[in-house]
């Protein structure tokens, strides 16, 4: 007997995966990617699922810790059963955290108020094998040279149009942005890596991995101090840093306008809900997401570039600058 629509519902899930071996988030034909990999292991429990929507289509190679994902089905399995049940059929790179019931149709990336990511920058002279392809390994930097790169942080906070921190791929035509928070600090256990805490209502295609870039060419000397408030007034892509790599780019939280009814668990395991109502004077934003490949850490992971190559992010190295510092493979 088949089963009536009317029972159908919607069941927003927070996901957490290893972005190092897909090709980005979002389903692409002949790649391995994260959602492709979820809408197998959903539709192995529920083969009339027809679409996941995810909230955010990070990069090739981009990581999530709460990446939201929300998706229509009829079977009558609670919260706790999705979280279970899925786990047998997802590799070890993907893991639910958090299931909740929402309203058939529900879609995260329209109820997305703020978005919060992290960068991870290795401050070493070698490689770390356990952080190869999850922080950004970058020599050279001294406590002075991130006290440079923390100078030039309240230029980009506040709303601001942030065309010249978007890749040359980005065709939307609004290019204004807030972003709440843009801090710096040292990671207590390690303080050879240095922790970079992006927040906003929405992201350009790649506009955090290249605040990232900026901040480190300042640091570095690339680039002369007040690099970020030269880029903003100049709107010129050129006047901002260089793409940083994927590898150290984090999807932390979504803070989401509804985050759903009947959580499992409820515990600190669970994908995190906290603060998840809008700030004050926060308006609430869709960010619309261009057509494949896609928005923020979205798509393209294309290779850092430096200003005098194209105005995009293509591959090159600054001239005069040295041996390039590449990330670790």
């Amino acid at each position: 007997m088949a089963r009536s629509a009317a029972s159908s519902r919607g069941i927003l899930l927070s996901v957490a995966y290893d972005g190092r071996p897909f090709a980005g988030f979002a389903r692409q034909r002949d790649q391995r990617t994260v959602s492709g990999e979820l809408l197998g292991a959903l539709r192995a429990i529920d083969p009339a699922i027809r679409e996941i929507r995810g909230a955010s289509r990070t990069d090739a190679g981009v990581h999530a810790r709460d990446q939201r994902v929300a998706f229509d089905t009829a079977a009558p399995l609670p919260p706790r059963g999705w979280v279970l049940a899925t786990a047998r059929h997802l590799p070890d790179e993907i893991v639910i955290r958090r299931a909740a019931v929402v309203r058939v149709g529900y879609s995260p990336r329209f109820e997305s108020l703020r978005k919060r990511y992290r960068y991870l920058v290795l401050r070493d002279l070698v490689r770390d094998p356990f952080l190869i392809r999850r922080a950004w390994r970058v020599e050279g930097l001294t406590d002075d040279a991130i006290e440079r790169a923390r100078a030039e942080t309240p230029a980009a906070k506040g709303t601001h149009d942030f065309a010249a921190f978007r890749t040359s791929a980005d065709e939307r035509t609004s290019t204004v942005r807030t972003l709440y928070g843009l801090e710096l600090s040292l990671d207590p256990a390690d303080p050879r890596l240095v922790r970079i805490d992006v927040e906003g209502n929405a992201f350009l295609h790649n506009m955090v991995r290249i605040l990232v870039g900026t901040l480190m060419d300042v640091a570095r000397g690339y680039l002369a101090p007040g690099a970020i408030a030269r880029a903003l007034a100049s709107l010129d892509r050129r006047d901002a840093g260089i793409t940083a790599p994927p590898d150290g780019l984090y999807l932390e939280h979504i803070h989401l306008r509804d985050n759903g009814q009947d959580p499992w668990p409820t515990g600190p395991s669970g994908g995190s809900s906290e603060g998840d109502a809008a700030p004050e004077d926060t308006p609430p934003t869709g960010d619309a997401a261009p057509a494949e490949p896609g928005a923020e850490t979205d798509a393209g992971g294309e290779a850092s570039a430096r200003p005098g190559a194209d105005a995009g992010d293509e591959a090159s190295v600054r001239p005069g600058a040295g041996a390039p510092l590449l990330p670790d493979r």
